[in-house]
């Protein structure tokens, strides 16, 4: 079972780098902007695999360029068959993947968090030190108080 998930494991993989070079280079589908494959997940018996991609730009451009693979997928195919010479040429199903803007939204929340953790407000810090003066001078009042 091991063996099976790691072949497939590597055909991925194969596939992944094979459509990355493809994309980036060969279509010239002008729909087909600045594509980015993220990943492959092709079935066991390679009738089917999904790609996963990021595309920049607005949520227009991705539909464009997800139509824009959707045609070239004749063309790819025929490049994953002569560059890979698998049993069988998988039919691809182009997904965008969202995961590349999670991580920007995550990332985005962390920096906002870090940078109130490092740079507080000024008016708490105000309070803070006003906080402080009372501290002092009532313990300055009780040092007095003990004196004989």
């Amino acid at each position: 079972m091991t063996e099976k998930r790691y072949r497939m494991q590597r055909v991925n993989e194969a596939l992944r780098e094979v459509l990355s070079t493809v994309i980036g280079r060969g279509v010239k589908d002008p729909r087909v902007g600045f594509v980015t494959v993220t990943g492959v997940e092709a079935t066991n018996d390679l009738r089917q695999a999904r790609v996963y991609v990021s595309i920049l730009g607005d949520a227009a451009q991705r539909e464009e360029s997800l139509r824009g693979l959707h045609s070239a997928e004749g063309f790819l195919q025929g490049v994953i068959n002569d560059e890979l010479h698998l049993k069988r040429t998988p039919a691809l199903e182009f997904v965008y993947d969202e995961s590349v803007d999670r991580g920007f939204r995550i990332n985005e929340v962390i920096r906002a968090q870090s940078a109130l953790l490092t740079d507080p407000d000024p008016d708490e810090v105000e309070d803070a030190g006003d906080e402080d003066a009372g501290d002092e001078a009532a313990e300055a009042e009780d040092a007095e108080d003990q004196e004989p």
